[in-house]
């Protein structure tokens, strides 16, 4: 069972960093335009805003995952937002995605938002199946197209 846990900077550090820096690469092909000192300042930051959005996904004590959740405006109206939705990739396929997504949708009904945005790389099919398996539909290009905005429902859990 998938067990939820609040960053810890001292003791997460480098794994947040390898996870961002993955999901450049994932993403984007590469990790260039990800500044390491900078990540590290808004994740201590966000973690201070939402404890319970900034966090570590974890299996039997091993972390397979990270989640980056947050409450953002959108066209005069607040939502949901992740920020971070990752697996490591041994985790990827397995089921956990699902996990991670009921715990997003757990921390936004509490906010009582009733949608939430991500954004995902045009060429990242893998997660954009995923998010679509879970109920999202494409808003469309968002950050001059490099990414796509993408929303769901709240009361979508898998």
């Amino acid at each position: 069972m998938v067990q939820f846990r609040t960053i810890d900077l001292k003791k997460d550090r480098q794994c947040i960093i390898d996870f961002r820096k993955d999901s450049f690469m994932v993403s984007f092909g590469n990790p260039s335009g990800f500044d390491a000192n900078a990540y590290l300042i808004y994740v201590l930051e966000k973690v201070e805003q939402y404890p319970d959005g900034f966090v570590m996904a974890e299996v039997d004590g091993g972390v397979i995952g990270q989640l980056e959740l947050s409450v953002k405006k959108y066209k005069g109206r607040r939502i949901g937002y992740i920020h971070l939705f990752y697996l490591t990739p041994s985790e990827r396929g397995k089921g956990m995605g699902k996990a991670l997504h009921n715990y997003a949708i757990d921390f936004f009904e509490k906010r009582n938002l009733e949608e939430f945005h991500l954004r995902v790389a045009p060429d990242n099919h893998r997660a954009r199946r995923f998010y679509e398996k879970a109920g999202m539909k494409t808003i469309g290009p968002d950050l001059d197209g490099k990414v796509i905005r993408m929303k769901g429902s709240v009361t979508k859990s898998i």
